[in-house]
């Protein structure tokens, strides 16, 4: 499968973008496609080896709406007649994203239309293994971000349609207000006169208004009906009412109705377009923070060279100041690195040759050269963007019935003034056309889907987004939905309790024969080969006292229960009191040394050399600063805090004892991590797992929500739902409280829309709202939808 995604113009509701989704479903070869209304994206999840990107977007078309693909050139160079052009068009053609591509012989010059699902080094890396060079074609004083750059040219466009149809719109209303409050015979009779009337309600109906009738005519036209076909009516139905009057038949007119309606719909637009501008901030503002040079050093010399050319293997010079452009490893030199961007740790970290350093963050101090090692798309910033924008781009499950509602809200809607007309002509007011005219055009004009469509994706957009500035990663509206649900929360102990660093602390000697150095240079070298970071610990404190380690032979590692070796002609074994069990090795006599030590909060081993026991190895790693406060923070929330550990018992409560930790699992295998997190979801819990490891992977991918820390490995990150980007717990109280207030914000935002909804239509039906005062509701009620949606970037997680 495939992934594709285009920005789609044209979508005045919701109902719409189910519209839209529909036709792309329809489509063979269509896994899943989701509509985002907010930020006007198609996802589409597809088979290439059945479907075209181009089909897909021809579906949109057929429609009735507008696909914006972003276009880019490259300079194709090695091209010498029109086949190699044909080859590199045809190459480019068949990549999963591309809709069209373009190649000009003559200029050497690649176009491409492309989907959000693929990036320019993508096509340069297609062109280059078709056998060809390109590059990237950039005009002075482009705008890289060409989102931005069209959400700014609506928004200045609506602002020109508003001014305008406000300009003819003002003597109309203030010619009605002058009549209400002063009495007929006090307004100059050129306000009051229908031919004045019609000449400044004209171009306001069919030239600020047309948008709506060009955007009604293509859903009818497909079969389909949105919030413009509601505006058409309803403000088509004052004024031919009033044309009517006007030309054949004396009576009362209302073209300041029509007029007013389509400049309080456009006003409610401008401001919905700036308020949904500012939803997406997060993801441009960490776009801006990539550098758009680096300095490079190639044969010698320094050079600065746009960052799209930068390859892997580059050394890159950067100096005071200047952010670090792609990731990499420091060569030569030291400093201190500002990483708040991807951290939110605000606190410098001094960085030295072999150390790694991410792209976007800042040098603070000395300078320093480093060799690139992920650049482009495989950058931590690039990664970062792209699960911010799928999880802005994802639907959460409680925005399903807003999206059931909004398909049938306009014929609905329709039906109910067609009822509301024929109910005031024929039963209440019989043969009152004007105000059986007036109450269903209120009816229709009060109607608002934009709320229900909105309600759920500007939350999700913004909470995601501020995540993201404060380190936490939502993968999906779904994990940012779960997450305010958790009742229960596993912590693993190493690396996300303590600090994953266990230092040795003890070498407890049972055996009169060896010294403490003799037995811990045999212990050190048994433990060498192994990678478990317990056996790390011993080796370093062998280190330490400048021991001299033999190499181990016949080396075997026994999951959940310590090593077996042979130094020096010995056989040790190292580990659990169940390998010295199960090896007939009696322990008993130093139990109450053990004890102490584990009552202590250290991890004792036992080590055996030739059958008998000949000490006893302790190691500890201390609890991370903050765990207590964070602990004590989940469980005022009302969350059930559990331990996991593969420690014994007593270890284990020595550490859960410095945190408050009640609850604690104790002695578990890796492998058996998974199980523990299922017996709790089988007790009727939300579970959410925290870990860093790779055997705690299983675990994360099992619990309701799985909370990877982000210090801690690829295939943890890999299978987290959250990830947190420092290894601070703090972080998860911090997501819990994020996804809490979001799910409430959304929670108001669709409950003032359904509100709205169902008390408006009623009172307009009944004769209490003009259709003005209808109008002026429905152009703000998305507007408020909105800006509720914006409070969540000023929340305190």
């Amino acid at each position: 499968m495939s992934q594709f995604s285009i920005t789609v113009k044209g979508m005045s509701c919701a109902a719409c973008a189910n519209r839209v989704e529909r036709a792309v479903k329809k489509l063979p070869g269509v896994a899943e496609a989701n509509v985002n209304f907010a930020m006007e994206k198609l996802a589409v999840d597809y088979d290439p080896a059945k479907l075209r990107t181009l089909d897909i977007v021809n579906s949109v078309k057929d429609a009735g709406y507008e696909p914006v693909a972003d276009k880019a050139e490259f300079k194709v160079g090695g091209m010498s007649c029109a086949a190699c052009a044909s080859r590199v068009e045809r190459a480019v053609s068949k990549m999963p994203g591309v809709i069209t591509a373009n190649v000009n012989f003559a200029m050497e010059k690649l176009t491409v239309e492309l989907g959000a699902g693929l990036n320019e080094s993508d096509i340069i890396k297609k062109v280059q293994d078709t056998g060809y060079e390109a590059e990237v074609v950039r005009e002075t004083g482009q705008n890289a971000d060409r989102e931005r750059a069209a959400r700014e040219e609506e928004i200045r466009r609506q602002k020109r349609m508003f001014l305008f149809s406000a300009i003819f719109s003002l003597p109309l209303v203030l010619g009605m207000l002058a009549e209400m409050v002063l009495g007929h015979g006090a307004v100059p009779a050129i306000f009051m006169n229908p031919w004045f009337q019609l000449i400044l309600a004209t171009p306001v109906q069919f030239y600020a208004g047309w948008q709506f009738y060009a955007d009604a005519f293509n859903m009818l036209r497909h079969g389909g009906a949105n919030m413009a076909v509601l505006v058409a009516m309803g403000t088509s139905a004052a004024y031919f009412f009033s044309i009517y009057h006007t030309f054949f038949v004396a009576g009362p007119v209302y073209y300041e109705t029509s007029a007013l309606l389509i400049t309080l719909i456009l006003l409610g637009r401008l401001l919905e377009a700036v308020s949904k501008g500012r939803t997406s901030e997060a993801i441009r503002t960490l776009m801006g923070l990539q550098p758009k040079t680096a300095r490079v050093l190639r044969d010698g010399q320094e050079t600065d060279i746009a960052i799209e050319t930068v390859r892997v293997g580059d050394v890159i010079i950067v100096r005071p100041g200047e952010r670090i452009p792609v990731d990499g490893i420091i060569v030569f030199g030291d400093s201190a690195v500002d990483e708040s961007m991807l951290t939110g740790e605000s606190i410098p970290v001094d960085k030295k040759p072999g150390d790694k350093v991410i792209g976007a963050t800042i040098n603070k101090h000395g300078s320093f050269r480093f060799e690139a090692t992920k650049v482009g798309k495989d950058t931590a910033l690039a990664q970062i963007i792209k699960v911010v924008e799928e999880a802005q781009g994802s639907k959460a499950p409680i925005q399903r019935l807003a999206d059931v509602i909004s398909g049938w809200f306009v014929p609905v809607v329709v039906a109910l003034a067609a009822v509301t007309f024929l109910v005031w002509y024929f039963l209440l007011q019989p043969g009152q056309l004007d105000t059986a005219i007036l109450n269903a055009t209120a009816v229709l004009v009060i109607a608002c889907p934009c709320a229900l469509g909105l309600a759920t994706p500007t939350a999700i957009m913004v909470g995601t987004g501020r995540g993201a500035e404060g380190g936490i990663l939502f993968k999906g509206g779904e994990h940012l939905e779960k997450t305010h649900q958790v009742t229960a929360i596993i912590l693993d102990k190493t690396g996300t309790i303590t600090k994953g660093e266990p230092e040795l602390t003890d070498v407890v000697v049972t055996a009169p024969q060896y010294s403490e150095n003799e037995v811990l240079a045999l212990v050190a070298a048994a433990e060498k080969t192994s990678e478990h970071p317990l056996a790390q610990a011993i080796v370093n404190g062998a280190v330490v006292r400048n021991l001299e380690l033999q190499a181990a032979e016949q080396f075997g590692a026994i999951v959940g229960a310590g090593v077996t070796a042979t130094v020096g002609g010995k056989k040790l074994l190292v580990g659990t009191r169940r390998l010295m069990q199960d090896n007939n090795i009696p322990f008993e006599a130093a139990l109450s040394q053990v004890e102490a030590l584990e009552t202590a909060g250290k991890t004792v081993m036992f080590a055996a050399v030739d059958g008998l026991l000949a000490a006893l190895v302790a190691v500890a790693d201390t609890v991370k600063e903050h765990a207590a406060e964070a602990i004590a923070d989940l469980q005022a929330m009302g969350l059930e805090v559990w331990m996991i550990t593969g420690d014994n018992r007593r270890t284990a409560e020595a550490i859960a004892g410095q945190v408050a930790i009640t609850h604690i699992m104790a002695e578990v295998l890796p492998e058996n991590k998974a199980q523990q997190v299922e017996r709790l979801k089988a007790a009727g819990k939300i579970v959410a797992m925290v870990g860093d490891g790779i055997n705690d992977a299983p675990a994360l991918a099992t619990a309701d929500v799985g909370i990877a820390m982000g210090t801690g490995t690829d295939v943890a990150i890999e299978a987290g739902d959250v990830t947190l980007m420092r290894g601070d717990l703090r972080g998860i109280v911090s997501a819990i409280r994020l996804s809490r207030a979001t799910m409430r914000n959304i929670k108001q935002n669709l409950f003032w829309a359904f509100f709205y909804n169902v008390i408006g239509i009623p009172v307009a039906a009944a004769g209490y709202l003009s259709p003005m005062i209808a109008g002026g509701a429905m152009a703000f009620s998305s507007v408020s939808v909105v800006t509720n949606s914006l409070r969540l970037r000023r929340a305190k997680i």
